[in-house]
């Protein structure tokens, strides 16, 4: 399956992605720019975009850079500022790639383009 039919059929399905009002800003040869909507279950007690949310939209984003059938092996995030606004983006690029491995960042913005988080990880590459 092509890159981009994996992309569109994500969009359309139900499943992780459209749950978290993921949407898919830009995706090129080189990085991927997801957004996702923040609704009143996006939050936090603290009513700031949930930890677990901002995580899971960078990896998303790195995950889909990588461009293969892929896992992550590890994950790194640092919270910058509070995750408010109506939406939240993610922009993610290949580092490496390897035979076996794949090295990814991202940086995750607010709806200001302000950066709230940014995050590194590798994948381990299964055909």
């Amino acid at each position: 399956m092509k890159t981009i039919e994996i992309l569109e059929k994500m969009e359309k399905e139900p499943g992780y992605f459209n749950h978290n009002n993921y949407h898919i800003l830009k995706a090129t040869e080189e990085n991927i720019e997801l957004r996702a909507d923040l609704t009143e279950n996006s939050m936090n007690p603290y009513n700031i975009a949930h930890g677990g949310l901002i995580f899971g939209l960078g990896d998303t984003a790195m995950g889909m850079v990588v461009k293969e059938k892929a896992v992550t092996l590890t994950a790194n995030i640092s919270y910058i500022k509070p995750g408010t606004g109506k939406y939240i983006t993610a922009k993610a690029e290949q580092v490496k790639k390897g035979n076996n491995i794949c090295f990814t960042k991202a940086t995750i913005y607010n709806d200001k383009e302000e950066i709230i988080a940014t995050m590194n990880s590798s994948y381990y590459l299964i055909g």
